[in-house]
């Protein structure tokens, strides 16, 4: 008779304990390094959204137009996009009188001007111009801003790029003493931008129409930027730079996951020269 052989009841039990302290051996040597793994991603995570809305916010601060930054609260910051800008026509061609070029200046209110430099985005019908703003108030209360009606070539080459032709119930005026010649163009579904904290989330709300208060309320279904957010603040000082005409905006942003938190602060100056 062969002679059987195999793992007695006790042996099996020993392996398994044996087993078992080696793998909590393992877990308490390995769960650290796993942790701090999943937090350096949390981290990560955290700090490329808080990072990419600062940098989004940042982005349409510097083509804000100049004096359009406003603070409804410190976790509401407010602004007037643009989409392009150039130079008009400031006065009459003295050498070419036939057919006249068209002008804009501080003594007429007027619907058509020529454009002097080429656009790198040329206006649509519906978006507005503007021109000379000076305080918040102006832009956001549509001073010395119009709608474009049409764009098309100017009757002659040396009239300029373009000819816009604003709606018949408005005109522009250039403000007294301006002699920037400049306009910028604000876009029709963009003609002002709200970042907004509410509830643990940053959002972009943009609006279609002008308001001469601050917009702080988040409408349904708005943009979100960032979620996760549990600190918000954003400062702006119109004149904190090296000109009275250079203003700051400081924004700072705390995101939070299941277990770490980011914390991101962004400057930039802001161009208010009109």
């Amino acid at each position: 008779m062969k002679r059987q052989s195999g793992f007695s009841l006790v042996e099996l039990i020993v392996v398994i304990v044996l087993i078992g302290i080696i793998g909590g051996v393992l877990s308490l040597q390995l769960a650290p390094a796993i942790r701090a793994y999943l937090a350096v991603a949390e981290r990560a995570a955290l700090t490329h959204q808080a990072d990419t809305a600062l940098r989004r916010i940042v982005g349409d601060v510097r083509r804000a137009v100049p004096n359009s930054l406003r603070l409804g609260s410190n976790q509401c910051l407010e602004l007037v996009p643009s989409s392009d800008g150039g130079r008009y026509r400031n006065d009459q061609d003295y050498q070419n009188s036939a057919p006249p070029a068209a002008f804009l200046d501080d003594t007429a209110v007027r619907h058509v001007f020529d454009v002097l430099t080429p656009f790198s985005k040329e206006p649509v019908p519906g978006d507005a111009i503007v021109i000379g703003n000076q305080e918040p108030a102006d832009v956001h209360s549509g001073v010395n801003v119009a709608v474009v009606d049409t764009v098309a070539a100017p009757p002659e080459a040396r009239m300029g790029e373009r000819r816009i032709t604003l709606q018949a119930a408005q005109g522009l005026r250039v403000p007294e003493g301006y002699t920037g010649a400049r306009f910028m163009v604000v876009p029709a579904a963009e003609r002002t931008l709200s970042y907004v904290c509410s509830d643990g989330n940053l959002y972009r709300i943009a609006h279609t129409t002008p308001s001469l208060a601050p917009r702080c309320t988040v409408p349904a279904n708005a943009p979100l930027l960032a979620s996760g957010v549990t600190g918000c603040d954003f400062v702006y000082s119109a004149n904190q730079g090296a000109t009275q005409e250079s203003g700051f905006v400081q924004l700072n942003l705390t995101l939070s996951g299941k277990e770490e938190a980011v914390s991101l602060t962004l400057g930039a100056h802001v161009d208010n020269v009109p």
